[in-house]
């Protein structure tokens, strides 16, 4: 069963980002996943507190890099540099060697700098001079996307936004939501400080355990409907076997988080548009959201 960690780290980072549990635990749910996390949105939505939110409760070294134009893939994976008085190159690790990575902004990059934060992401290691250098684990990154209508941007390739497990757009605070912001921000209160509730190991243990969640073979030809529906839209790209694995994944991580080692139609349900609107859509997000969620309304789950 979750551990009850897991719901203290909730409840710590609820008072962080105040009035977004939803996508908070679909946050929670991709590491636990072992995946990797998008948020688009515009700047000022609580990205930077969510994702440092993360890190310390889950005790994981921590890092933002704010990606630019003229940014190179050294600047992120590091370099070597001559020692002489060993004389020899000394590498130099980046910042992509730390277990929590936040991407500010991605798509401010040149493709080639995107390019090697996805195949680190896609691999757990860098080749550099002809040394391999594994990535720390646990390792997660949550890249930062703004919307592609802004100046300035290079958008991901379809076949990189598929390295990310999922998706999802934290939005603007409800009234009441915001109006409890600003009397505290009004106050003088201090920033909320996390405390830690789960080590490293135990995240990594915890990724094992979601890994044994079972599902039965009529939850997974759901699963398998919902997939091969997205195949029958000709506006849009269907769902490849990588988005299937990640589905399944991202469901056995929810159930997880709701103290359950079996999956339920509603597991995938809940994290069915995070993980397939950014693989599915065409023209724009508002597209891609309407086509994910018309496959759900279309296909009944199996009972």
């Amino acid at each position: 069963m979750a551990d009850a960690k897991i719901h203290s780290l909730l409840t710590q980072l609820e008072q962080v980002l105040i009035g977004k549990p939803e996508q908070i635990k679909l946050a929670l749910a991709c590491i636990l996943a072992k995946g990797h996390l998008l948020i688009e949105d515009l700047p000022g939505m609580g990205k930077t507190s969510l994702s440092h939110g993360l890190a310390s409760g889950l005790g994981m070294s921590y890092q933002r890099i704010q990606f630019t134009s003229d940014m190179l893939p050294a600047d992120l994976l590091g370099v070597s540099i001559f020692d002489k008085n060993t004389q020899g190159f000394t590498f130099h690790k980046g910042p992509l060697f730390n277990q929590m990575l936040l991407a500010d902004e991605i798509n401010r990059a040149s493709p080639k700098t995107q390019s090697a934060l996805l195949e680190a992401m896609a691999e757990t290691q860098i080749t550099q001079d002809g040394q391999t250098y594994s990535l720390p684990q646990p390792f997660f990154v949550i890249a930062t996307q703004n919307p592609v209508d802004q100046s300035g941007t290079f958008p991901l390739p379809e076949s990189q936004l598929d390295r990310f497990m999922m998706r999802i757009s934290i939005g603007y605070p409800h009234e009441d939501a915001e109006l409890e912001m600003l009397k505290t921000h009004q106050q003088g209160a201090e920033r909320v400080e996390i405390q830690q509730c789960i080590s490293p190991q135990e995240l990594l243990e915890l990724q094992r355990q979601v890994g044994e969640v079972t599902a039965s073979d009529a939850v997974l030809k759901y699963l398998i409907a919902l997939v091969d529906f997205s195949r029958q839209q000709a506006e849009a790209n269907g769902l490849s076997p990588r988005a299937s694995i990640a589905l399944l994944q991202a469901a056995k991580a929810w159930a997880f988080i709701n103290d359950r080692q079996y999956l339920v139609p509603e597991d995938i349900q809940a994290v069915f548009t995070s993980v397939a609107e950014h693989r599915i859509r065409s023209a724009s997000a508002l597209q891609g959201r309407a086509l994910s969620d018309t496959i759900l309304t279309q296909v009944n789950p199996i009972r």
